[in-house]
């Protein structure tokens, strides 16, 4: 972030516009509840706040959706039993439902904190589309009946395009002109939208980490699309490059995206040549294969026997 900016940040006298904090209870512990009205004005949807830096921040959540963006040095949070370093450029994003406390930071440690309410996220939520792990967060907090505590840390080492995103929205909400938030959900958005490029290095508060959560997708593609799966459409829709989801998947899985689609082609050829009366040449055609000598040669490998053998030996213990 330009020192500028940070300097700006610095010399700002940032005023709260209430003490709405209260202990509350909730599962058997006492934390605290920052309100949303500290920091929005009626009417508002979005406000920016500078993290507190010398006093550490005792276990809380909000009764908003907070993201922090460290302009500079480093701040440290502790969720659950994740201790979480941000370092500048990082983002945090949390819904409502997450309980967290804040390392003491000192004067060099600048982060700031987007104030949100749930309908400040529809216009980003619509930019996103397609599903994946960003647009399944924003769909939760869209959610009136989720309570489950999600978060998302990205780890992202000064990305200039979204550090620049950032401080223009940082920028027009410091000097105070009217209709920008319309402006700053669009921004907003943009910014999901370069996130998708960097899911390799997301947390989440899922016992899956995001490159888990990312191979369970192209399982579940492949499930419903594998007549036509094509790993450079989903990689395509990932927003990731053919060869980092390659190794990632084989990483994973133990297979190549080539082995876990032929699975789930042979898989269903199968089944179909047993519970179906298709014609064998039908069955080839609806798993996706146009070479039927190759479908015969890898069928009579994968399972010893011809396919019309295959059917003939398994109906018959039907």
């Amino acid at each position: 972030m330009r020192e500028s900016l940070i300097q700006t940040i610095r010399e700002k006298r940032w005023i709260r516009y209430g003490s709405n904090d209260k202990d509350i209870e909730e599962n058997g512990s006492s934390i605290m509840l920052i309100h949303k009205d500290d920091f929005l004005k009626d009417g508002q949807i979005l406000a920016i706040f500078p993290h507190n830096r010398y006093s550490t921040t005792k276990l809380h959540r909000h009764d908003f959706i907070e993201i922090m963006y460290v302009c500079d040095g480093q701040i440290t949070h502790y969720i659950g039993d994740k201790e979480i370093v941000m370092k500048k450029g990082d983002i945090l994003l949390m819904n409502q439902w997450v309980k967290h406390s804040i390392k003491e930071a000192g004067p060099d440690d600048i982060g700031i904190n987007f104030i949100t309410l749930p309908e400040f996220w529809d216009i980003p939520s619509k930019m996103l589309r397609k599903k994946n792990v960003l647009a399944d967060f924003l769909v939760n907090i869209l959610r009136e009946n989720h309570r489950t505590a999600d978060y998302l840390f990205f780890r992202l080492e000064e990305n200039r395009a979204i550090d620049n995103l950032v401080e223009n929205m940082i920028e027009t909400m410091l000097s105070k002109k009217e209709d920008v938030e319309i402006l700053n959900q669009y921004s907003m958005g943009l910014v999901f939208l370069h996130l998708l490029d960097h899911v390799e290095n997301l947390t989440t508060n899922s016992l899956k980490d995001a490159k888990d959560v990312m191979v369970q997708s192209i399982l579940n593609y492949i499930d419903t699309h594998y007549r036509t799966a094509n790993l450079t459409k989903i990689a395509g829709d990932f927003k990731q490059s053919v060869s980092v989801l390659s190794k990632m998947i084989k990483q994973r899985t133990g297979y190549t995206f080539q082995e876990l689609l032929q699975q789930k082609r042979f898989e269903k050829a199968s089944s179909w040549l047993i519970d179906t009366d298709l014609s064998i040449e039908e069955i080839v055609i609806a798993v996706g294969y146009e070479n039927q000598s190759y479908f015969y040669r890898q069928f009579k490998e994968r399972y010893g026997m011809t396919p019309r053998e295959y059917r003939i030996k398994f109906q018959s213990e039907k």
